[in-house]
């Protein structure tokens, strides 16, 4: 799977791309994460990027037409064109469900804000996909991306050890949380692992995490 990012700060990713389950999955080839420059199609002495909101108001606005240039040419990089999202307060809520659509997808370019965000016709001229990662605001978004590749590449086949590691975690169902897993010692403190998770009782074990899943999934909610 292909990731294309459009963001004005590449190098925040760097050590993110360098560590744990996404670095092997690159080191084998079964991700691809490519890191664009919005500035690199800017005009102008300057290269600027963003100016004054019209109408007034504190901050700056991302232009339309490096972010325009920047989309097109990106997309041009490959044969198959990719899904084109947005980090936005105002998309729609990542879930797990929307994970595992985007990750039906062979390639996602994944476009990053900054300031007050973006001209109104970079959503109208280029129609992306708007997502958010909750209702809150961050400083730009790169780390929306991050959250994005990180959730995605998990059901892109060869990437984690075990796959049947997807099918048990939060969120796998809607509103459905993970029971709690313990390993050695088997006491640590006074608390002791629960008798059940030693006894062997396949049976047991699965009722068990059934009903720790529900009670924790109703505690959440």
């Amino acid at each position: 799977m292909r990731f294309d990012v459009l963001t004005l700060f590449p190098e925040i990713f760097q050590g993110y791309l360098t560590q744990s389950i996404l670095k092997l999955a690159l080191d084998k080839g079964i991700v691809e994460v490519h890191l664009w420059n919005v500035r690199d199609w800017a005009k102008g002495k300057h290269k600027s990027v963003d100016d004054r909101p019209f109408g007034g108001g504190p901050g700056m606005v991302l232009m339309p037409e490096p972010v325009f240039d920047a989309v097109e040419a990106v997309q041009a990089k490959a044969p198959e064109p990719a899904i084109l999202i947005m980090l936005t307060p105002s998309g729609e809520r990542l879930t797990q469900t929307v994970v595992r659509e985007l990750a039906g997808n062979s390639r996602l370019l994944l476009l990053c804000g900054r300031y007050e965000g973006f001209d109104e016709r970079i959503r109208l001229g280029l129609t992306p996909r708007e997502i958010s990662v909750g209702d809150f605001v961050t400083n730009g978004g790169e780390v929306p991306a991050m959250v994005v590749i990180d959730t995605v590449i998990r059901h892109v086949p060869g990437v984690l050890g075990d796959a049947d590691s997807v099918k048990e975690e939060s969120h796998s169902d809607p509103g459905r949380v993970e029971y709690p897993q313990y390993t050695r010692p088997r006491v640590f403190r006074g608390m002791e692992v629960p008798e059940v998770l030693g006894s062997g009782n396949y049976q047991e074990v699965a009722r068990w995490r059934r009903e720790q899943s529900e009670a924790r999934s109703r505690k959440s909610q």
